[in-house]
C-alpha cells in the first residue's frame, strides 16, 4: 500500500473540453493542405453541374436504380463493382497508412477540409488566436454579438450549400434548385439536405477535434497499421533537449542547450491541441502545422529546419539520413501493399472496360404457360428485361432457338433508350408435336440491328402441358369454334 505521500496520478476518461483557439500558420505543408481543401471542394461541389450528353455526369437516381459516371451505367446488377472500390479504398487507406500515418486525415478527410474551412471564416471575423481568445473572455456585448452571428451565419450558409450539393448527387442540381425557388421539395430531400448541412455545421464548427478523439474509429486503430519505419511527424528529442527559452548573456560554462526555445507555438497551431514534443499521441492528424512553426522559428534563430519533421521511428533511433529513410519506406509491407492495390486497379477497370453494354434476363410468366395460340400452337409467355448501358439506343432483333419450329407469335424486335432498361413481353410458339410433354430448354436471343452487331442470348424453360391438361385445352378449343 503506498504511502499518503506518493504522487498519485488520475486518467480520465471523458475529460471536460477546453476550446481550442488555433493559430493561422504559413508554410510548404499548409500551402499543400489549403490545395487539397481547394481540390476536393471544387470536385465536389463542381461535379454536379457537369453534363455528359443529355444527364448529369455523375447522378445517384435511386428511382430508377441506377447509377451513373460519366460513361459508366451501373444498375443493382452491378453491385459488385461498388464492392471493388469499397476493398480499393480500403486498401489504399492501408498502403497510405502504412506509408506516411495519417496523411489522409491531414489532406483529405472531409471533416478536417470542412473544419479548415470553417477556421479560415472564423479567423477572418474574429481575428488572431488572440483575439478570439480575448473576444471569447469579453461579457457579451453588440460588437461581439455581431461577430458572432456574422461568423455562424457563414457557417450555416457554408453547411446549407453542402447539403444541397449532397442532394444534388441524387437529384439533378438545376431540377434541385427550381424545386427549392417552387418551394416543391420532397420529404425526403428536405430531410437529408438538413442532416447533411447540420452535421457539417455542429462537425466542423463546435465539435471539430472531439470528432477525430471520440467518434472517428480510425484514430483508434491506426497504430496497427503503423511500423517502426512508417513516416510520422516527429520531434527530434535529441537536437531539441533540453529545451528552454533563448537566453542572450548566456555563461560560458552553462550546460549545453537544445535547439527548443520552447516558443510553444507547435502546440499553439495544433488543431487538437496536443504538443508533439510528447511523442506520437492518436489525436495527431499529421497536417504538418507544427512543422511549419517551428521551421518558422528555426529561420528566425538561424538554426537549420527539420527540429519538428517527418521521419520514422527508425531514423530517430538510429540517426538514418534521408537516403537511408527513403530506402526503408520500400520494405515488404509497402510493397505487398502497393502490390495488392495495383493488381486490383488493374482487375477492377479491366472489368469494367469489359463489361456488356448489353444484358437480357428471362422471366416467365407463370400464368401463361401452355396456352393455345394460332394455327395449333401452344404458346409460353415472357417478359425480356433488357438494359441497355451504353450511351446510345439499341435496336434488337429477337429470335428463339431451341425446338424445332419454334417461332415468335409477336413482332421480333425491340428498341432501347441509351442508358435504360425495358421490358419487352414476347410469345413463344411450338407446335404440338414438335415439343414432349414437361420442360424443354430454348434460348432466346437478341441480335442488334446495324453499329457492331452484338448478341446476347439466355436460356428459358418451354412448358408443355401433359394429357389431361391438353386434352382440356383442345376441348376448349372445340368449344370456342362451336360458339363461333
Amino acid at each position: 500500500m503506498s504511502s499518503p505521500d506518493s504522487p498519485v496520478s488520475t486518467v480520465k476518461m471523458h475529460p471536460s473540453r477546453e476550446k481550442i483557439h488555433a493559430r493561422a500558420v504559413s508554410g510548404h505543408h499548409t500551402a499543400w493542405r489549403h490545395a487539397c481543401v481547394w481540390l476536393t471542394q471544387i470536385v465536389y461541389f463542381g461535379l454536379p453541374w457537369l453534363q455528359w450528353h443529355d444527364r448529369p455526369a455523375v447522378l445517384f437516381d435511386l428511382a430508377t436504380r441506377k447509377f451513373a459516371i460519366f460513361g459508366i451505367v451501373l444498375w443493382p446488377q452491378d453491385l459488385v463493382y461498388l464492392a471493388g472500390l469499397l476493398i480499393l479504398c480500403a486498401l489504399l487507406l492501408f498502403f497510405l497508412s502504412a506509408l506516411a500515418g495519417r496523411v489522409w486525415c491531414s489532406f483529405a478527410c472531409p471533416h478536417t477540409v470542412y473544419t479548415e474551412i470553417f477556421m479560415w471564416v472564423e479567423q477572418r471575423i474574429e481575428g488572431s488566436r488572440s483575439a478570439r481568445m480575448q473576444l471569447d473572455r469579453l461579457p457579451w456585448s453588440l460588437s461581439k454579438l455581431r461577430k458572432k452571428a456574422i461568423k455562424h451565419a457563414l457557417w450555416i450558409a457554408i453547411a446549407l450549400w453542402t447539403g444541397i450539393t449532397f442532394v444534388a448527387y441524387f437529384t439533378p442540381i438545376r431540377t434541385l434548385l427550381a424545386e427549392i425557388v417552387a418551394m416543391a421539395l420532397g420529404p425526403w430531400q428536405i430531410f437529408w439536405m438538413a442532416f447533411y448541412a447540420g452535421l457539417t455545421y455542429l462537425n466542423a464548427g463546435w465539435m471539430r477535434e472531439q470528432v477525430c478523439k471520440h467518434m472517428c474509429a480510425y484514430a483508434r486503430f491506426q497504430s496497427v497499421m503503423f511500423d517502426p519505419d512508417t513516416l510520422l511527424i516527429t520531434y527530434d528529442r535529441e537536437r531539441g533537449e533540453p529545451r528552454g527559452p533563448l537566453r542572450k548573456n548566456r555563461h560560458p560554462q552553462a550546460p549545453r542547450q537544445g535547439d527548443c526555445v520552447d516558443c510553444t507555438l507547435c502546440l499553439q497551431v495544433c488543431p487538437v491541441g496536443i504538443d508533439i514534443r510528447d511523442g506520437l499521441q492518436y489525436e495527431c492528424l499529421d497536417c504538418a502545422a507544427c512543422i511549419d512553426a517551428c521551421d518558422a522559428v528555426m529561420d528566425k534563430l538561424g538554426r537549420p529546419r527539420g527540429l519538428i519533421r517527418y521521419s520514422t521511428g527508425n531514423a530517430m533511433a538510429c540517426r538514418l539520413s534521408p537516403r537511408k529513410i527513403r530506402q526503408r519506406l520500400l520494405r515488404p509491407r509497402i510493397m505487398m501493399y502497393g502490390g495488392l492495390l495495383a493488381l486490383g486497379i488493374a482487375l477492377y477497370f479491366s472489368a469494367l472496360a469489359l463489361r456488356a453494354p448489353l444484358r437480357l434476363n428471362v422471366l416467365p410468366d407463370r400464368g401463361a404457360l401452355g396456352q393455345p395460340g394460332a394455327d395449333g400452337m401452344l404458346e409460353n409467355v415472357y417478359r425480356l428485361h433488357v438494359m441497355n448501358t451504353d450511351e446510345h439506343p439499341r435496336r434488337f432483333r429477337i429470335s428463339v432457338s431451341g425446338i424445332e419450329n419454334a417461332r415468335l407469335a409477336d413482332e421480333g424486335w425491340a428498341e432501347v433508350a441509351a442508358a435504360s432498361s425495358r421490358l419487352v413481353p414476347v410469345r413463344v410458339g411450338v407446335p404440338r408435336d414438335q415439343c414432349k410433354p414437361g420442360a424443354s430448354r430454348i434460348w432466346i436471343e437478341l441480335i442488334e440491328l446495324g453499329r457492331d452487331g452484338a448478341r446476347i442470348r439466355e436460356p428459358a424453360m418451354f412448358y408443355m402441358p401433359t394429357g389431361a391438361c391438353v386434352e382440356s385445352i383442345e376441348a376448349g378449343e372445340e368449344q370456342e369454334v362451336d360458339r363461333s
